[in-house]
Formats: structure tokens, sequence, C-alpha cells
């Protein structure tokens, strides 16, 4: 842990949290290139120098609120993968599904600084970020698979990476639509209302399990003795 940082941890939390809000508003709205730390610590009503000390420069700065950030969405991805173990594959996917829709709807600032990095070819470490990120998503997917695996809940032929890419590249565009406009192709998906988005996802989930998941006339939960 870098010295800045200790001293930004020795603030009080309600100090932390206005400096972490403040920049979070930033970053989102304008982008790493367009973010102002004059704008900033105007709006906090503190030195320049402090966000210096404490972070070490803009790049400190971004890094330290996007790396908080993502630790309250891998949060709820571990509780969802610890309190769902007994669940089928799809009825995990279908919650971690919802689990994204939720975390749009409760920090929308949050997921417009993703927006930001992943769109924003200007930032001089994206490639870093979002590598890091399809990293842990693999990570996360590839756990959920391997244990249908082992409950025989997946055809044989399943190869677990290429599944991987196909559930990680299709929950992120349908997350992503919700928020952008064109991404929507006149679907409906856009700012729709929570029971459409329930609806998209069950079908969603459910075209999954037509494509990986054991077909209904060899799965021996179905088979009388």
């Amino acid at each position: 842990m870098v010295k800045s940082l200790k001293t930004f941890q020795n603030l009080s939390k309600t100090k932390q949290d206005r400096i972490t809000e403040a920049a979070i508003t930033e970053f989102s709205e304008k982008g790493y290139t367009g973010a102002s730390i004059n704008v900033l610590v105007e709006s906090l009503g503190i030195a320049k120098g402090s966000i210096f000390q404490y972070f070490g420069d803009k790049k400190g700065l971004f890094l330290f609120i996007f790396n908080k950030s993502t630790e309250l969405v891998k949060e709820r991805l571990r509780v969802i993968r610890d309190q769902t173990t007994n669940d089928t594959l799809f009825s995990r996917l279908e919650k971690t599904l919802n689990a994204g829709v939720s975390f749009i709807q409760d920090h929308p600032l949050i997921y417009k600084l993703y927006m930001k990095v992943l769109y924003d070819a200007k930032i001089p470490f994206r490639d870093e970020i979002l590598l890091s990120l399809r990293i842990y998503s693999f990570q996360y997917l590839r756990s959920l698979l391997e244990t249908a695996r082992e409950n025989g809940e997946l055809r044989e032929n399943i190869d677990l990476d290429k599944a991987c890419f196909v559930l990680d590249a299709v929950m992120d565009r349908f997350l992503q639509t919700q928020t952008i406009r064109h991404l929507d192709a006149e679907l409906g998906i856009y700012k729709a209302d929570d029971a459409v988005i329930r609806s998209w996802i069950r079908d969603l989930v459910e075209m999954i399990n037509i494509g990986i998941g054991v077909p209904p006339e060899t799965d021996n939960s179905l088979k009388t003795e």
C-alpha cells in the first residue's frame, strides 16, 4: 500500500466517502481526460494539494475509485456464488444477471464510469483495467460452469473456455443495452421496466440452457427406473 493512500485512509470515513463520491461523479460524467482536479477540489472545499497527497496524481485517484467501485461488483458476485452453491447453473446465471441489473439501478454513476472506460480509448491504462475485469468475469463464470459439469448439468462436449466467452459476451451486452440506446436495436431493453427485464433474463437463460445444458432425454433426473 502506497504511503499516500495510507494518508487518505487515516481520514474519517465521512471525509473518505465525500472525496470518493465526488471523484466518481467527476470521472463518470466527464471521463478520464475531461475530469478536472480543480473542479473536484472546488466542489469539496479542500486544497488541491490534498488530492496529490492522498493519491499521488490524477491516475492514482482514478485507479483508486475504479478499483473501489469494482470491488462492490465483485462482492455482489461473491455473495451470489457462495449463496447459490446448491442451485442449478441456470438458476445461478439468472440470479447473476438480476444482480447486475440491481447494481446498475443502485449505482448508476459507477456503471456509467465503467461505460466511460469501455468506450474511451484515450484512457492511457484502459487496456490493463479492462483485461483485469474480463479475467475476473471469466474466473467467476468458469467456477459456475465447473460446478455444473461436476453435477452433470452440461453437455459432455462443451468447452468451458468457449462457454465462458459466450456467457460473458451475452451478459455484458445485455446489461450495457439497458443504458445505451443504440445497442437496443429497437428490442425494448433500453430503459425497460423490471417486468420486461426479468422476462428477457429468463428467456436468455433458457436459450443458454438449450445450448449447453444436458438435453432432457439424457437427463438422468428425468428418467424413471
